[in-house]
């Protein structure tokens, strides 16, 4: 079966998460250990139904193998990079240092080898959930701190999760990209550990060979250095970890 979907519960809103796994067996554990845990769960063997699925429906996060028959999990996790703005979870049993690395490059959020533990991935899949959902609007309080930030002309938006370019533009950032920078701005000017950056935007320490962090930050730079072979704004500071070095100020 390429398709399915858990039923809904009554214990009101339901994120919806989408595994995208040929293996039926590890869909189906995935499939109902979500569900038990308050998810509304679709399922797809494959890249044909995955745009059927996101083109049909709201879907808040996915869950994508590698090794699916025909177009594989890169692949997909570029097009979902190209044509759609959720977060993308890579859930994979190719553990390689360089497959971790191009997906993480090509804008997968997170990258979990089989086998995983079931806890952890649900942790996971709710960090990521929350750095991806805009806080929910509240009246402004007295004095209350502003939550956008300018630096050499960007505007980073907390609240909308945007980033405008010195022009106005809108720069595409993915959930993992704007958390990172979201950190980098707000201690701006302070030197960062690789380990500290892991904790703020992925919830968790740095394992020895772990580059999520490098290759974030290489996005990063794509998008707002001049030269992103020369990095003036996102320094790297050679044993220590890396320096925002723009002066930030609060609107």
């Amino acid at each position: 079966m390429a398709i399915s979907s858990s039923p809904a519960s009554s214990a009101g809103p339901q994120a919806h998460v989408l595994v995208v796994d040929d293996d039926p067996d590890i869909a189906q554990i995935l499939s109902r250990y979500f569900t038990a845990h308050g998810f509304r769960v679709s399922v797809a063997s494959d890249g044909t139904w995955l745009r059927h699925i996101i083109g049909t429906e709201p879907v808040d996060i996915v869950m994508l193998d590698l090794g699916l028959p025909g177009e594989d999990g890169l692949s997909l996790t570029r097009y979902l990079r190209e044509h759609w703005q959720g977060p993308v979870i890579i859930v994979t049993g190719r553990g390689e240092s360089v497959d971790r690395v191009v997906g993480l490059e090509l804008g997968a959020d997170d990258y979990v080898t089989k086998p995983f533990d079931l806890r952890e991935l649900l942790a996971r899949v709710r960090s990521v959930l929350r750095r991806s959902s805009p806080p929910p609007a509240k009246l402004p309080a007295p004095h209350a701190e502003s939550r956008r930030f300018v630096f050499d002309g960007y505007v980073l938006d907390t609240q909308s999760h945007g980033l405008l370019g010195p022009q106005g533009e809108n720069i595409a950032l993915t959930t993992g990209e704007f958390a990172l920078l979201q950190v980098l701005v707000e201690h701006a000017n302070k030197v960062l550990s690789r380990d500290q950056l892991m904790t703020h935007v992925h919830g968790r320490d740095a394992g020895p060979y772990d580059r999520s962090i490098d290759v974030q930050i290489g996005r990063l730079r794509r998008k707002i250095e001049r030269d992103p072979a020369n990095p003036q704004r996102i320094k790297s500071i050679r044993g220590a970890g890396y320096l925002f070095s723009p002066s930030v100020q609060r609107l």
